[in-house]
């Protein structure tokens, strides 16, 4: 079961990449719920879901870092490239059969490390 939740994430990220929207109605059920709880909206079903995209002025592209499918949910990392602005990302996919019913989204910009803790860590990119 995990693992195809994971190749379903991954067909939507390849979908989006190549800027096809429609895909979501294709992995998502109609009712799913979206949440962005850093600018606290909820996306409520298909018809929000498809205005919301549709309304988009850019679809970024998504660099997936690592998925994670534990039974009914998958967690990826990617990074999301809105031409030029990147932002990194964990997504909350919560699955209900073989379709996503539940995203949840988290989007943090990078920052440099402070010096002072340089001696101690290896920096990744």
């Amino acid at each position: 079961m995990g693992a195809a939740n994971a190749q379903v994430v991954q067909r939507l990220i390849d979908g989006l990449n190549r800027k096809d929207v429609s895909v979501m109605d294709d992995v998502f059920h109609d009712d799913a719920v979206m949440e962005w709880p850093q600018s606290g909206e909820r996306i409520v079903g298909a018809e929000n879901r498809r205005a919301i995209y549709g309304a988009m002025p850019v679809i970024p592209v998504i660099s997936p870092r690592r998925m994670l499918p534990l039974g009914d949910v998958v967690v990826a990392e990617a990074v999301l490239d809105y031409e030029g602005d990147a932002y990194d990302v964990v997504f909350i996919f919560e699955f209900r059969g073989d379709r996503i019913a539940r995203e949840t989204a988290y989007w943090a910009t990078p920052f440099d490390p402070p010096e002072w803790r340089a001696e101690w860590v290896e920096r990744i990119t």
